[in-house]
């Protein structure tokens, strides 16, 4: 399906945000999520709603790391 993920179009086969988050992280070889938030379509999901939360065709994503430092 496509998606705009991050402001860039792509072709995605994640059918959850949960997937799509393993997806976009996968070469940080990071333990879990904890840091990250998840917008759809201009909406905060709640991290324990990734698992269940279905993406579709056309879909905007923000996925969004928190960074220390100043």
């Amino acid at each position: 399906m496509r998606l705009t993920v991050n402001g860039e179009p792509r072709e995605c086969d994640a059918e959850t945000l949960d997937a799509l988050w393993r997806q976009e992280t996968a070469d940080l070889d990071l333990p879990g999520p904890q840091g990250f938030a998840i917008a759809l379509n201009g909406a905060v999901v709640r991290r324990g709603d990734w698992a269940r939360t279905r993406l579709a065709e056309g879909d905007r994503v923000e996925i969004v790391r928190a960074m220390q430092g100043g």
